[in-house]
């Protein structure tokens, strides 16, 4: 039993030695679970979502539907924008065309939006109009921000529905009968119910018909419970509302066109920091020194680590889309030159990531240990596992920080939204830059480290 025991204290000692093996023992499970109970909202005040970007134009001089774009604003699931940022910082009120341009454009945060168009009452029928317009890349957040919108669309708007079933009896009675119709059922309200006839009469020609919160009184508030819990069914046949996909309406496969670049950004970075990590193999075996002894420098052995990583990270991209061009339908051949150019600039992002791991790491365990944990907290944070818009607005400010949301973002511009070479410049300048300034470090460290030694 003694030698038992020396030998578990052995084990010990040598696994707390190893700070990679500690690491995704305790700190990354740890961090991971951080990470996830933040997005997910535990412990929150109010669950779902929060700060999903929402534009909204209204069209309507209704003074209601300012209502309505109060209601949205007061949804704490959304961040609503209803002014246009000219270049000289001024302002002015969103319209239609702008919302087309802003889901057009690559990069956008904005999917979704709402037009309250001029006829939102008709003069004559009973019901509203609204359109909503979208850029449904997830989903997941498609359906999220549906399901969110038709709450608040159907909850806070009581009033121009009462206002619709006014302007409808008008134009079937004529002014005259109208004025009489409504003075008759005031009447009656302030017969059962008290208050003053004409004040009541007022409030049922402005629509209001007290769909609100019941009155302390028991009033014409309470008389109408019932409505307020009116299904979304019956409501729906009262409110037409256009829905139009503005951006990615004619992809064949979007659910699988909208993540197969998720899945494959996160192998690309398990396998480049793989390849980088085995940089601490050649060392061990002395393959650095027989080379050096040839006429090759360092950063000629780094550039080559680089090119090759490169080269098997494109190829891996391309194999990973084609294999979701045959399993899913994923249209790879459309748009085949401005995937392969955005795969390039991914593989070379995830390159120089995994040679940074290399530089810093003192072994390949640690450099193992650390990738592990940045590759998942990449994939969860850019976008990868989940909507960025259904993280914590805090949360979200870091996903712009990743190679994993500027790669998707290239995959989604190229096959979800069909654009061009120049719309793609903004993205693959930036996946560029990230390169460039991981690399310069990574060479940086390698030429003070001891790896070549």
């Amino acid at each position: 039993m003694r030698t038992m025991l020396v030998l578990v204290r052995k084990d010990f000692l040598n696994f707390f030695r190893n700070k990679a093996a500690v690491s995704l023992t305790f700190i990354v499970p740890f961090a991971m679970i951080w990470l996830f109970g933040n997005i997910f909202g535990v412990n929150k005040s109010s669950s779902g979502p929060a700060g999903i970007p929402l534009a909204v134009v209204n069209a309507s001089d209704n003074p209601a539907a300012v209502k309505l774009v109060e209601a949205l604003q007061a949804e704490k699931s959304f961040r609503v924008q209803t002014e246009f940022i000219n270049p000289d910082k001024s302002t002015r009120p969103l319209t239609e065309d702008d919302l087309r341009a802003m889901l057009h454009q690559a990069g956008a945060e904005t999917h979704f939006a709402v037009v309250i168009p001029a006829d939102l009452l008709s003069a004559s029928g009973f019901g509203l109009h609204l359109k909503i317009l979208s850029n449904p890349r997830n989903e997941i957040e498609t359906q999220t921000v549906n399901g969110i919108l038709q709450k608040t669309i159907f909850t806070g708007i009581p009033q121009l529905l009462g206002q619709s079933l006014q302007n409808s009896t008008k134009s079937m009675l004529g002014a005259e009968r109208y004025r009489l119709f409504n003075g008759a059922i005031a009447g009656a309200v302030s017969k059962a119910f008290g208050g003053d006839k004409e004040q009541i009469q007022r409030a049922i020609e402005a629509g209001d018909f007290g769909f609100g919160a019941p009155s302390k009184s028991g009033g014409p508030a309470a008389a109408t419970t019932d409505a307020n819990r009116s299904s979304p069914d019956f409501l729906s046949r009262l409110i037409r509302i256009e829905t139009e996909q503005v951006v990615g309406a004619e992809v064949k496969s979007p659910f699988a066109t909208s993540i197969v670049g998720g899945w494959a950004m996160q192998f690309l970075l398990f396998a480049v920091s793989a390849s980088a990590a085995a940089l601490f193999r050649e060392r061990d075996a002395g393959l650095f020194q027989r080379i050096l002894a040839a006429p090759v420098t360092r950063a000629q052995i780094l550039w080559g680590k680089f090119l090759y990583g490169v080269s098997i990270g494109l190829f891996q991209l391309l194999v990973l889309f084609f294999a979701g061009r045959l399993l899913f339908g994923i249209e790879v051949e459309k748009h085949l030159g401005l995937l392969v150019l955005v795969c390039l600039f991914a593989a070379a992002a995830c390159t120089s990531f995994g040679m940074l791991l290399a530089a810093i790491a003192p072994n390949a365990e640690a450099a193992n240990g650390m990738a592990t944990f940045l590759i998942m907290l990449m994939s969860a944070l850019g976008g990868a596992w989940f909507p960025i818009s259904i993280m914590p607005a805090f949360i979200q400010q870091f996903s712009k920080l990743t190679l994993v949301y500027w790669s998707m973002e290239g995959f989604s511009a190229v096959l979800w939204a069909g654009n061009s070479f120049v719309q793609l410049l903004p993205i693959l300048g930036i996946l560029g830059g990230i390169t460039v300034v991981v690399m310069s470090i990574a060479v940086w460290r390698f030429n003070r480290g001891k790896i070549f030694e």
